[in-house]
């Protein structure tokens, strides 16, 4: 299957939508939220003049509730510091980008809601917004050139171009785990160098200079590429997905030749990427672990509340996520099942062991 085609969020809002199972995403993004407002706050001061446009995109932006909540809160970001200087508000440009199997029709049709709900909140002297939806794929050129102020994206730079090549030897994994062999870690690793350098190749000729990104995808603290912080969940689903290969329910050959566009880099692997395409220089870059289970740490952050319901909470975020493309190979007929089983097996190993995944964030400045 071919990524920029088939991969996609779940439309819709119905029980098993994305729309309805994101919230762990939400609270992660306002886990990160004194980044991207630290990060306008210093591009506004960045002018010698109050600017009178203000262009921001949203990359990877799905739909549902999540969609425009960065985006909101940014221009209340802005709106605060131009009462406070005394200046005239922007017009706001936001562009909001995923690939063409993205729910927009949904996206479009909450942009009303948005626009009278964020009035209200603003007064009358808060700029316009507009908004253009861009389909595409953000490893090329989405937009024109140095027309971009701030980008930002949350939780998708970790979904690679395309799977790798060379994975035959990957059998009965879906992605990067303990039991995949070095050359399999390899074609990850290189999928990962040239998509990530793509990316920044091209928002670099997008932004205006010192323009400001801020990204924040899935990551691990170490140099391991298959240890548990970054691939257990997907281990835990590639297991459900062997046993109903065992119980006759999947073909061995389907099971042996699906992967996952996937891979969680460490926080040296991303520097590294940056220093080598040299056009973005780092303000920040910050590594947190978010503890899923158990008892809460107060010196952690913890998802504890949400995801300790027998794996259900768990089972439904991440069918939201790989649903369409295990549809396009195993067939929808065997979805169900599969995600039945797996909530199984994330409720029964959660009861028994505390796991956390791994966040990196980062604040970049084009030069």
């Amino acid at each position: 299957m071919e990524v920029f085609q088939a991969f996609h969020m779940r439309g819709g809002v119905g029980e098993t939508s994305y729309a309805q199972n994101s919230f762990v995403q939400l609270n992660l993004i306002r886990m990160t939220k004194p980044i991207w407002v630290q990060a306008m706050t210093k591009l506004i001061n960045y002018y010698s003049t109050f600017p009178t446009t203000l262009a921001m995109a949203d990359l990877g932006c799905s739909s549902g509730p999540n969609t425009l909540y960065v985006v909101s809160e940014l221009i209340k970001v802005v709106d605060k510091m131009r009462q406070e200087l005394g200046c005239q508000s922007p017009e706001y440009q936001v562009l909001l980008s995923d690939l063409p199997g993205n729910d927009f029709n949904s996206v479009f049709r909450s942009l009303a809601g948005f626009q009278e709900k964020l009035k209200k909140e603003l007064g009358s002297g808060s700029g316009p917004c507009f908004f253009s939806g861009v389909p595409g794929s953000f490893y090329h050129r989405l937009f024109t050139g140095k027309s971009l102020h701030f980008v930002h994206s949350s939780y998708s730079l970790h979904w690679l171009s395309q799977v790798p090549k060379g994975l035959e030897t990957n059998k009965g994994s879906i992605s990067v785990s303990s039991s995949s062999p070095p050359d399999v870690i390899k074609a990850y690793q290189e999928q990962f160098q040239h998509d990530f350098s793509m990316f920044l190749m091209s928002r670099s000729k997008e932004l205006v200079a010192g323009g400001r990104m801020v990204l924040t995808f899935l990551g691990r603290s170490g140099d391991d590429p298959s240890t548990k912080e970054c691939c257990y969940i997907w281990e835990l689903l590639a297991l459900a997905l062997n046993d109903l290969v065992s119980k006759g329910l999947i073909e061995e050959e389907k099971m042996d030749s699906f992967n996952l566009p996937l891979y969680s880099p460490s926080p040296t692997e991303v520097k590294s990427e940056i220093l080598k395409e040299g056009s973005f220089d780092i303000d920040a870059l910050e590594v947190n672990k978010v503890i899923l289970n158990g008892q809460p740490d107060p010196n952690e952050l913890s998802l504890h509340n949400l995801l300790n319901d027998g794996g259900y909470t768990a089972a439904k975020c991440i069918r939201a996520v790989t649903e369409p493309w295990l549809a396009g190979h195993f067939g929808e007929a065997i979805i169900d099942q599969v995600f039945e089983h797996y909530r199984e097996i994330v409720g029964d190993r959660m009861s028994k062991e505390q796991r956390e995944i791994v966040n990196i964030t980062l604040s970049l400045i084009k030069c």
